[in-house]
């Protein structure tokens, strides 16, 4: 019987080829030889790239026996998830491989911009001997914030400690009780701006968090403020960062990530206040190494049907067919719940009530927690690694079943606690022939409308006119309402409005929304299709 083949399409260390043992055929091909590839690929089981090959559609559909595709690294702009998907190919990565690297490239950053020392070592090279040009300032007793606790932030706020400088962090989904064990004090991010010598950013790149340091930012900062981004690029507004370094509104930045890489043309590379780097947050030998040897686990244990810890489009290991409609829709109801939770959480209860709950619905808790982290951490989540961030977190969580459902025949919910002690719910279920995706309760109120990308949930005192003001400057915007349910306690009580529409709206629109009908809450919700 002849050995899986596992094409290895980049080069890497002996170390993955050690970590695939004697089980698997192992082969090299130029990923970037296309046709090469292709032919490569014919008999392929597994495949295993780095950044530079591309596997996309064509790649998939000339490797019918392909089972995984393995990033030696954590982005996957390379790989064609959807369609890796569709042909029942698990794609995994190696998300934790590069967090050291990241964690002390920023702290390097901070270093080199405090202290000038690109600048200094060009000067010198060049035959000059410059000592006070180059006076910097020390790290100790300086605030430092830390935009993002997770993984990456957690280590940095970790190494900064040994500095003697105060850190401050702003993460609305991490507990007191968490960041005062890291030694941090919890902010606001307006008054970690206000108050922060330096700061280093380490938080997913999202619709909401894109931008998010932009102009109005930086008018609030120090004068001497130093930011270092060594994340994900577009965080930190471009142009407005060029117009505080420009004008010295701030005294300097440390960019290793940019909206275009590489950033050809930036006016940013003109700027003498400013160290930068090509994205090298994961370009050591350790995290290469690291990365490589964690896929090569990944494929034996792909290619041996087993449980895979960093998959990313698929949960590994045996899913019931009656269980497995309901991973997607309880990962969108993830995202819904994570988007109504206006604080850090304290727990976590995901209920599957019906005929499901005769079943094991495992899965459909780490498909709850991956849908809740997709947009809060910088991390790629998994159905494995999502419990683990929880954990960090201080977030417990539960798997409730019962197998009474009084009005539908499966009802999955993702309810949670807050550190201040509300709660927050989502419901759904799975209704028709066709399976069709529905949210049936938000935080205690009956409604039933389907899942879409793009909805917006608000909460006010019930009274005549309220629909025909929103309709109206949604109108006016040019956004059109696909759908829209209200539900309420009592007549002239709390209502509860939630809408769909066909795109996502302007905050400036929101806020005129919230104002006008004066919401108690209101919130905008963009559903990923996680895969």
């Amino acid at each position: 019987m002849s050995k899986p083949v596992v094409l290895i399409a980049e080069e890497l260390s002996p170390a993955p080829v050690d970590a695939l043992g004697p089980d698997f055929d192992v082969r090299n091909v130029d990923g970037t030889d296309r046709p090469a590839l292709l032919a490569a690929l014919a008999d392929a089981s597994a495949v295993l790239v780095r950044s530079a090959t591309r596997i996309d559609a064509e790649a998939i559909a000339a490797a019918p026996q392909l089972k995984v595709v393995a990033r030696a690294g954590v982005g996957l702009d390379n790989v064609d998830i959807p369609a890796a998907t569709a042909a029942g190919v698990m794609v995994v990565n190696a998300p934790t491989s590069n967090v050291v690297s990241a964690a002390e490239l920023a702290i390097g950053h901070l270093l080199a911009v405090a202290r000038h020392i690109p600048d200094a070592n060009a000067s010198l090279k060049a035959g000059q001997w410059k000592r006070s040009k180059y006076t910097g300032v020390e790290l100790y007793e300086k605030t430092i914030g830390i935009v993002g606790l997770g993984r990456i932030g957690t280590l940095v706020a970790q190494r900064l400690a040994g500095f003697g400088a105060e850190l401050v962090a702003y993460d609305p989904y991490v507990t007191p009780s968490r960041a005062q064990q890291l030694g941090v004090t919890l902010l606001s991010l307006d008054e970690l701006v206000q108050q922060s010598d330096f700061i280093t950013i380490h938080i997913p790149k999202t619709a909401e968090t894109t931008g998010l340091i932009d102009a109005q930012m930086f008018a609030k900062a120090k004068q001497n403020l130093r930011i270092v981004n060594a994340s994900r690029g577009g965080i930190i507004d471009e142009a407005a960062l060029f117009e505080a370094l420009s004008t010295k509104r701030i005294a300097g930045a440390g960019i290793d990530v940019f909206v275009s890489e590489p950033p050809t043309g930036s006016p940013l590379l003109d700027l003498d206040n400013i160290v930068v780097t090509p994205h090298l947050g994961a370009s050591t030998d350790e995290a290469q190494e690291k990365a490589g040897i964690s896929v090569a686990k990944s494929v034996r244990l792909a290619l041996s049907g087993e449980l895979v810890p960093d998959a990313v489009n698929v949960a590994g290991g045996i899913i019931d067919p009656y269980v497995r409609p309901g991973i997607p829709l309880i990962e969108k109801l993830g995202q819904v719940f994570a988007a109504l939770a206006e604080g850090p959480l304290a727990s976590v209860d995901v209920e599957v009530r019906g005929e499901l709950a005769d079943y094991d619905v495992s899965v459909l808790k780490l498909a709850a927690l991956k849908g809740i982290f997709t947009n809060v951490v910088s991390e790629n989540v998994s159905y494995v690694n999502a419990p683990l961030l929880a954990e960090q977190r201080g977030v417990t969580v539960r798997l409730i079943t019962d197998s009474v459902s009084e009005e539908y025949r499966n009802v999955l919910t993702v309810r949670g606690a807050l550190a201040d002690g509300t709660q927050a719910s989502v419901s759904g279920t799975l209704t028709g022939t066709k399976q069709i995706e529905k949210i049936v309760e938000i935080n205690g109120y009956d409604v039933e409308v389907p899942v879409a990308p793009h909805l917006v949930v608000f909460t006010y005192d019930d009274r005549p006119g309220i629909v025909a003001v929103y309709g109206q400057k949604f109108g006016e915007a040019g956004i059109n309402i696909a759908g829209m349910q209200i539900a309420r306690t009592s007549a002239g009580g709390k209502a509860l409005s939630v809408l769909t529409i066909d795109g996502p709206a302007p905050e400036e629109l929101l806020e005129d929304i919230r104002t006008a009908i004066r919401a108690d809450s209101l919130r905008e919700i963009d559903i990923l299709e996680l895969g």
